[in-house]
């Protein structure tokens, strides 16, 4: 019984796997610490046909654990096995298999979602999975022809403690999105006059760690590099050079998600992504959609607006289980106070070909089933011009470099085009469901939707 004399409400928390390794076993370990009462507190692993035997390990490891393995790979819908037989449970939470929740998660989501009958789910504050040291890269801006961006440097590499950090690393303020090039810099960012970097500390490395990163610049140039407490400054060139850092200071914390929201153009964003954990997402807040990378679900919103839409297989269908409890009047809610730590991408890998494809597709697919139709339109309106856009790009950047156009991007696009035009038929039927279902206005959910400028991408 609660301190009230209700009785403790029963929660089953569902973690979908696919090939997790080590840190599926991780995840499974913190759900078992939670700071809740084991005999209410339900643990459910959907694996999802996993090739390297991590669930025979928690099979063995873990033997409390409800093991519900899937013939195939289904993709993210794979958490319908764990969400079809909720008689006698509450709540249910979904939590990644890269995700790694605080001892004292569930309590502040529980109470959020007793306290109000009208929210269909509550959302922890999502941070990633590393701490961050903090490190400022300052040099002169070096104009490149054609970019009128303020350039400075390339970094090209992140180690910490002789590990390589590059794709777990925090590029902040001052920084510019991936770019792919020749070795020895295959794949490298350009940071601008004053960068703010953070150096991603995992397996037990913190303040005192040994950390290097690689710089370039077309010409020349001197560079200082500060930690808290120290720097040095180098002379960098066209060769990319190796230097040393420290790992010093306080480390912090960089949030992933702290709740969703809907972007103008119908772009599904996470809530604070990429921003320090400096104190801006302290504050519970209702938001417009929830992430599934963790999270508490109300069993009776389930009950009502149904499970995922198994042709999504990954990416935004929490989007569109999300946008089908808006239309029928539930709410969600960001409560700060519950922690979960993540691993970003682990599975598919952002800017990857699947992570493109099922992108592309599946915000077409989430709009055409729940948005407004002028909004419907706008989106696949222009997504064609988008992809026309981007051939005449390529086009035109190869005359100029004298060799046949590749339209890679550009086929990659139309493959997903070509893939939500076969969903069409099933989406339409969908969609006049949902449509005489809805209690809540097309104007009052369009409401919702933000300015792109509010998310960094």
């Amino acid at each position: 019984m609660s301190p009230g004399g209700a009785p403790v409400p029963m929660v089953r928390a569902v973690v979908l796997n696919w090939n997790g390794g080590r840190y599926v076993l991780d995840a499974v370990a913190a759900l078992q610490a939670t700071d809740w009462p084991a005999d209410r507190l339900q643990v459910v692993v959907v694996d999802n046909a996993s090739t390297d035997g991590s669930d025979r390990e928690i099979e063995a490891r873990f033997p409390a654990v409800d093991l519900r393995r899937s013939p195939t790979n289904v993709g993210f819908p794979g958490n319908n096995l764990g969400l079809v037989d909720l008689d006698g449970i509450d709540h249910v939470a979904l939590v990644n298999n890269d995700a790694f929740v605080e001892p004292d998660w569930l309590a502040p989501l529980v109470d959020t979602l007793v306290a109000d009958q009208g929210l269909g789910a509550a959302c922890p504050k999502m941070v990633f999975a590393p701490r961050f040291g903090e490190l400022t890269v300052t040099a002169p801006r070096h104009p490149v022809d054609g970019d009128p961006r303020p350039l400075a440097v390339r970094i090209s590499g992140v180690e910490v403690d002789g590990v390589d950090r590059w794709r777990h690393s925090w590029f902040g303020p001052g920084s510019h999105g991936p770019e792919t090039g020749r070795d020895p810099e295959p794949r490298f960012r350009w940071l601008g006059p004053e960068a703010s970097l953070g150096l991603a500390c995992l397996d037990g490395a913190g303040v005192g760690a040994r950390a290097r990163v690689r710089l370039a610049a077309p010409n020349p140039v001197p560079v200082h590099l500060a930690w808290p407490g120290g720097g040095v400054t180098v002379e960098v060139g066209p060769r990319p050079t190796w230097v040393d850092v420290a790992v010093a200071g306080g480390l912090f914390d960089v949030v992933q998600n702290a709740g969703s929201l809907v972007l103008e153009g119908g772009f599904g964003a996470d809530r604070g992504f990429l921003q320090r954990d400096d104190g801006r997402f302290d504050e519970p807040v209702d938001v417009f959609a929830w992430c599934g990378g963790a999270v508490l679900l109300r069993s009776a919103y389930l009950a009502q607006v149904g499970l995922f839409d198994e042709r999504f297989f990954v990416y935004y269908e929490d989007m569109d289980l999300s946008w089908r409890g808006r239309a029928r009047g539930w709410g969600y809610r960001f409560v700060p106070r519950s922690v979960v730590r993540h691993l970003h991408a682990t599975s598919t890998g952002e800017g990857s070909a699947t992570f493109d494809h099922y992108v592309e597709r599946n915000r077409l697919a989430m709009l055409t089933k729940n948005a407004p139709r002028p909004l419907v339109l706008r989106a696949v309106g222009g997504y064609v011009r988008a992809i026309a856009g981007l051939a005449k790009v390529d086009a035109v950047t190869s005359l100029r470099r004298r060799r046949p156009p590749r339209f890679v991007n550009p086929r990659r696009r139309l493959g997903s085009l070509a893939a939500y035009v076969r969903l069409l038929p099933h989406l339409l039927v969908q969609r006049r469901a949902l449509r005489a279902a809805a209690t809540v206005s097309d104007a009052e959910l369009v409401a919702w939707l933000q300015p792109r400028s509010v998310h960094p991408f």
